[in-house]
């Protein structure tokens, strides 16, 4: 494995007086940066998104295999996922990389930092989350300004949505994650707090985990009036899959024929798509409702 070209300093004790470019990452963990960093690897979809939304995207050699947001990602170099190559990423002489802290081994960021690669873990669980993300990424980039501006828009649109929405009767919601076994969203997750802003109640409320599985007996009691089914090429639920919901004539949902399908790719990442993935979900909450008139498209 190549090294490193030594440029930008991290976690390095004599750096600790640099304190406006110090940064805590998720894992509670400081992380020190001489100066922005200019070769960046990133192993999130949602992290890409939010490094070309700041205007940062020229920067990164390397994303994941699952990185196709915007367009222009599917051009950068691929580096795996969850097992990212680690001869590969020090191939790329990388001065950071961004890191989920879901789905990536702890060995892998040992391995990194070991190497002398710095990383920085990133986990969203409130909307709240992704806004101080891009925020954070803006700063430590280069780019405060971008991403200001962009935060000032989202949270905008946010407030729009969420006042539109306010007033709308609550409608119980069933996010499928999976199918089998059933998986959803709980407290704790960034999809629940957006199926609440939605007007929703979502019907998994009463888990203890943020992606917990439930019974069909749960289900059926509380007896969602929606179900959702988030699609995709690179995650999804599968028609076939979707058509097994209809045998159970019962609920709700399936008595009104309310099995709706959104986009994976933008309601499952925590990332400035998350104004969009909140539109579609009121939208398929509420159909009821004009949105137009109080968020900007």
């Amino acid at each position: 494995m190549k090294r490193r070209q030594q440029g930008i300093l991290t976690g390095m004790p004599f750096m600790a007086h640099v304190s406006s470019r110090s940064f805590v990452d998720d894992a509670g963990r400081n992380i020190y940066l001489a100066k922005p960093p200019v070769r960046i690897i990133s192993l999130a979809p949602s992290v890409t998104e939010m490094v070309f939304a700041i205007g940062a995207g020229d920067r990164l050699v390397a994303v994941t295999d699952f990185c196709d947001f915007p367009p222009e990602a599917a051009a950068k170099a691929k580096i795996g996922y969850s097992n990212p190559n680690l001869e590969a990423v020090m191939a790329l002489e990388p001065d950071l990389v961004l890191a989920p802290k879901e789905f990536l081994r702890p060995d892998i960021i040992a391995a990194l930092e070991q190497l002398k690669v710095p990383v920085f873990v990133m986990a969203a669980t409130t909307i709240e989350d992704i806004l101080a993300h891009l925020g954070t990424l803006g700063r430590m980039l280069g780019h405060p300004a971008a991403a200001n501006d962009l935060t000032m828009n989202l949270r905008q649109e946010l407030i729009g949505i969420k006042s539109r929405m306010e007033k709308a009767p609550p409608i119980r919601v069933l996010y499928v994650l999976n199918s089998q076994p059933l998986i959803t969203v709980g407290p704790g997750s960034f999809i629940d707090q957006l199926i609440r802003l939605a007007g929703g109640v979502n019907v998994a409320a009463k888990s203890a985990a943020p992606y917990p599985r439930l019974s069909m007996e749960t289900v059926l009691l509380e007896d969602p009036e929606v179900l959702i089914f988030p699609v995709g090429q690179a995650e999804g639920i599968s028609e076939s899959e979707q058509r097994t919901w209809r045998q159970w004539t019962g609920m709700t949902a399936v008595k009104a024929g309310r099995l709706r399908q959104i986009p994976s790719s933008i309601v499952n990442r925590p990332g400035p798509r998350i104004v969009q993935a909140l539109r579609m979900l009121a939208e398929i909450v509420h159909p009821e409702l004009d949105l137009s008139s109080s968020v900007n498209r």
